[in-house]
Protein backbone atom coordinates (compact mmCIF):
# COMPACT_ATOMS: atom_id res chain seq x y z
CA UNK A 1 0.00 0.00 0.00
CA UNK A 2 1.18 3.53 -0.78
CA UNK A 3 1.31 6.27 1.80
CA UNK A 4 -0.43 9.58 1.18
CA UNK A 5 2.88 11.20 0.18
CA UNK A 6 3.56 8.36 -2.26
CA UNK A 7 0.20 8.80 -3.96
CA UNK A 8 0.74 12.56 -4.27
CA UNK A 9 4.21 12.12 -5.82
CA UNK A 10 3.02 9.52 -8.34
CA UNK A 11 0.04 11.72 -9.25
CA UNK A 12 2.31 14.72 -9.88
CA UNK A 13 4.68 12.63 -11.99
CA UNK A 14 1.71 11.43 -14.00
CA UNK A 15 0.63 14.99 -14.71
CA UNK A 16 4.14 15.95 -15.82
CA UNK A 17 4.52 12.93 -18.09
CA UNK A 18 1.11 13.56 -19.66
CA UNK A 19 2.22 17.10 -20.59
CA UNK A 20 5.20 15.71 -22.53
CA UNK A 21 3.04 15.01 -25.54
CA UNK A 22 4.54 16.98 -28.40
CA UNK A 23 7.21 14.46 -29.35
CA UNK A 24 5.40 11.31 -28.24
CA UNK A 25 2.19 12.24 -30.05
CA UNK A 26 3.76 14.71 -32.49
CA UNK A 27 2.36 18.15 -33.30
CA UNK A 28 2.89 21.16 -35.53
CA UNK A 29 4.00 24.76 -35.09
CA UNK A 30 4.14 27.89 -37.22
CA UNK A 31 6.78 30.59 -36.96
CA UNK A 32 6.16 34.14 -38.16
CA UNK A 33 9.39 35.94 -39.06
CA UNK A 34 9.84 39.70 -38.74
CA UNK A 35 13.07 41.62 -39.19
CA UNK A 36 14.43 45.02 -38.26
CA UNK A 37 16.23 46.81 -41.09
CA UNK A 38 17.19 49.93 -39.16
CA UNK A 39 19.92 50.22 -36.55
CA UNK A 40 18.81 51.03 -32.99
CA UNK A 41 15.15 50.70 -33.94
CA UNK A 42 12.39 48.64 -32.35
CA UNK A 43 10.40 48.60 -35.57
CA UNK A 44 10.02 45.18 -37.22
CA UNK A 45 8.49 44.37 -40.59
CA UNK A 46 7.14 41.14 -42.03
CA UNK A 47 9.70 38.77 -43.58
CA UNK A 48 7.90 35.44 -43.98
CA UNK A 49 6.27 32.36 -42.45
CA UNK A 50 7.65 28.95 -41.52
CA UNK A 51 5.32 25.98 -41.07
CA UNK A 52 6.56 22.77 -39.45
CA UNK A 53 3.72 20.23 -39.85
CA UNK A 54 5.55 17.54 -37.87
CA UNK A 55 8.07 18.14 -35.11
CA UNK A 56 9.23 14.55 -35.34
CA UNK A 57 10.01 14.66 -39.06
CA UNK A 58 11.46 18.18 -38.93
CA UNK A 59 10.30 19.05 -42.45
CA UNK A 60 9.44 22.72 -42.88
CA UNK A 61 7.63 24.86 -45.44
CA UNK A 62 9.12 28.34 -45.81
CA UNK A 63 7.35 31.21 -47.56
CA UNK A 64 9.26 34.48 -47.93
CA UNK A 65 8.37 37.17 -50.48
CA UNK A 66 10.93 39.18 -52.41
CA UNK A 67 12.43 42.17 -50.68
CA UNK A 68 11.44 45.57 -51.97
CA UNK A 69 14.04 47.98 -53.31
CA UNK A 70 13.65 50.10 -50.18
CA UNK A 71 14.23 47.08 -47.90
CA UNK A 72 17.31 46.06 -49.89
CA UNK A 73 18.73 49.57 -49.53
CA UNK A 74 18.16 49.47 -45.76
CA UNK A 75 19.84 46.07 -45.52
CA UNK A 76 22.85 47.32 -47.49
CA UNK A 77 23.06 50.34 -45.21
CA UNK A 78 23.16 48.03 -42.19
CA UNK A 79 25.97 46.03 -43.79
CA UNK A 80 28.04 49.11 -44.63
CA UNK A 81 27.64 50.36 -41.07
CA UNK A 82 28.72 46.97 -39.67
CA UNK A 83 25.39 46.78 -37.84
CA UNK A 84 23.40 43.78 -36.68
CA UNK A 85 20.48 42.32 -38.59
CA UNK A 86 17.78 41.39 -36.05
CA UNK A 87 15.12 38.75 -36.53
CA UNK A 88 12.00 38.28 -34.41
CA UNK A 89 10.38 34.83 -34.46
CA UNK A 90 6.87 34.30 -33.08
CA UNK A 91 6.06 30.63 -32.49
CA UNK A 92 2.41 29.55 -32.53
CA UNK A 93 1.62 26.08 -31.15
CA UNK A 94 -1.26 23.85 -32.15
CA UNK A 95 -3.07 24.70 -28.89
CA UNK A 96 -2.91 28.44 -29.65
CA UNK A 97 -0.09 29.27 -27.23
CA UNK A 98 2.60 31.67 -28.45
CA UNK A 99 6.27 32.27 -27.70
CA UNK A 100 8.57 34.96 -29.06
CA UNK A 101 12.33 34.90 -29.68
CA UNK A 102 14.78 37.48 -31.02
CA UNK A 103 18.07 36.59 -32.68
CA UNK A 104 20.66 38.68 -34.48
CA UNK A 105 23.58 38.38 -36.85
CA UNK A 106 25.88 40.72 -38.72
CA UNK A 107 24.13 42.19 -41.76
CA UNK A 108 27.43 42.00 -43.63
CA UNK A 109 27.50 38.21 -43.26
CA UNK A 110 23.96 37.97 -44.59
CA UNK A 111 24.88 39.93 -47.71
CA UNK A 112 28.05 37.92 -48.25
CA UNK A 113 25.94 34.74 -48.10
CA UNK A 114 23.57 36.15 -50.75
CA UNK A 115 20.65 36.17 -48.29
CA UNK A 116 21.11 32.46 -47.50
CA UNK A 117 20.69 31.66 -43.82
CA UNK A 118 19.95 28.79 -41.45
CA UNK A 119 17.17 28.95 -38.87
CA UNK A 120 17.88 26.72 -35.87
CA UNK A 121 14.82 25.70 -33.84
CA UNK A 122 15.71 24.16 -30.46
CA UNK A 123 13.16 21.95 -28.69
CA UNK A 124 13.04 20.69 -25.13
CA UNK A 125 12.13 17.02 -24.39
CA UNK A 126 8.43 17.95 -24.27
CA UNK A 127 8.52 19.49 -27.73
CA UNK A 128 8.32 23.15 -26.76
CA UNK A 129 10.62 25.64 -28.48
CA UNK A 130 13.38 26.89 -26.19
CA UNK A 131 15.26 29.03 -28.69
CA UNK A 132 15.50 30.18 -32.30
CA UNK A 133 18.76 31.41 -33.79
CA UNK A 134 19.81 32.47 -37.27
CA UNK A 135 23.24 31.88 -38.79
CA UNK A 136 25.10 31.40 -42.07
CA UNK A 137 26.74 28.21 -43.27
CA UNK A 138 29.65 29.88 -45.04
CA UNK A 139 32.43 31.72 -43.26
CA UNK A 140 32.62 35.46 -44.01
CA UNK A 141 35.18 36.56 -46.57
CA UNK A 142 35.85 39.77 -44.64
CA UNK A 143 34.90 41.07 -41.22
CA UNK A 144 33.36 44.27 -42.58
CA UNK A 145 31.58 44.94 -45.84
CA UNK A 146 32.79 47.46 -48.38
CA UNK A 147 30.78 49.09 -51.14
CA UNK A 148 32.20 46.49 -53.50
CA UNK A 149 30.87 43.68 -51.29
CA UNK A 150 27.44 45.30 -51.18
CA UNK A 151 27.35 45.68 -54.96
CA UNK A 152 27.86 41.91 -55.32
CA UNK A 153 24.42 41.21 -53.88
CA UNK A 154 22.23 39.82 -56.65
CA UNK A 155 19.52 38.02 -54.68
CA UNK A 156 16.30 39.74 -53.66
CA UNK A 157 14.74 36.91 -51.66
CA UNK A 158 15.82 35.07 -48.53
CA UNK A 159 16.68 31.39 -48.89
CA UNK A 160 16.28 29.75 -45.48
CA UNK A 161 17.05 26.23 -44.30
CA UNK A 162 15.21 25.20 -41.13
CA UNK A 163 16.98 22.77 -38.82
CA UNK A 164 15.40 21.34 -35.67
CA UNK A 165 17.60 20.54 -32.70
CA UNK A 166 16.04 18.01 -30.29
CA UNK A 167 17.16 17.95 -26.66
CA UNK A 168 18.29 14.60 -25.33
CA UNK A 169 16.20 13.27 -22.46
CA UNK A 170 18.21 12.30 -19.39
CA UNK A 171 17.55 8.97 -17.64
CA UNK A 172 14.41 9.11 -15.48
CA UNK A 173 14.65 7.58 -11.98
CA UNK A 174 12.28 4.74 -11.10
CA UNK A 175 10.40 6.77 -8.50
CA UNK A 176 7.41 4.44 -8.30
CA UNK A 177 9.65 1.42 -7.71
CA UNK A 178 11.58 3.24 -5.00
CA UNK A 179 8.35 4.21 -3.21
CA UNK A 180 7.16 0.61 -3.32
CA UNK A 181 10.45 -0.60 -1.85
CA UNK A 182 10.28 1.94 1.00
CA UNK A 183 6.69 0.96 1.75
CA UNK A 184 7.56 -2.76 1.84
CA UNK A 185 10.47 -2.14 4.20
CA UNK A 186 8.30 -0.01 6.49
CA UNK A 187 5.57 -2.66 6.64
CA UNK A 188 8.17 -5.37 7.32
CA UNK A 189 9.61 -3.36 10.22
CA UNK A 190 6.14 -2.90 11.68
CA UNK A 191 5.55 -6.68 11.55
CA UNK A 192 9.00 -7.42 12.95
CA UNK A 193 10.06 -9.32 9.84
CA UNK A 194 13.21 -7.33 9.13
CA UNK A 195 16.26 -9.60 9.26
CA UNK A 196 19.81 -8.48 9.83
CA UNK A 197 21.85 -10.19 7.09
CA UNK A 198 25.13 -8.57 8.02
CA UNK A 199 28.21 -10.66 8.76
CA UNK A 200 29.54 -11.40 12.26
CA UNK A 201 32.19 -8.66 12.21
CA UNK A 202 29.77 -6.09 10.73
CA UNK A 203 27.35 -6.78 13.59
CA UNK A 204 29.81 -6.79 16.53
CA UNK A 205 32.76 -4.66 15.38
CA UNK A 206 32.10 -2.10 18.12
CA UNK A 207 32.80 -4.84 20.72
CA UNK A 208 35.67 -6.54 18.93
CA UNK A 209 37.78 -3.46 18.18
CA UNK A 210 38.16 -2.27 21.83
CA UNK A 211 39.20 -5.78 22.94
CA UNK A 212 41.82 -5.99 20.19
CA UNK A 213 43.18 -2.57 21.13
CA UNK A 214 43.41 -3.55 24.82
CA UNK A 215 45.26 -6.76 23.95
CA UNK A 216 47.66 -4.85 21.70
CA UNK A 217 48.35 -2.20 24.35
CA UNK A 218 48.82 -4.83 27.07
CA UNK A 219 51.28 -6.75 24.92
CA UNK A 220 53.31 -3.63 24.23
CA UNK A 221 53.39 -2.78 27.96
CA UNK A 222 54.59 -6.28 28.92
CA UNK A 223 57.40 -6.10 26.38
CA UNK A 224 58.59 -2.77 27.80
CA UNK A 225 58.53 -4.21 31.34
CA UNK A 226 60.57 -7.23 30.30
CA UNK A 227 63.30 -4.97 28.97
Amino acid sequence: MYSKEGFVLIFVLGLVSSSWGFLEHDSWITVELQHSLAANSESFSFRGNVTIPSLNSGLANVEQPDLSTADLDLLKKLALGNEFYRLKATVVYSNGAKAQFITSNKACRLLQAQLNDVLWVSLDPSGYVTGITVSQDTAPATVECTQEDVNKLVETQFSTDVLIRHAELAPVPDTAGFIQKVEREREARERGEVRDNRGFFAKYWMYIVPVVLLVFISGATNQDGAK
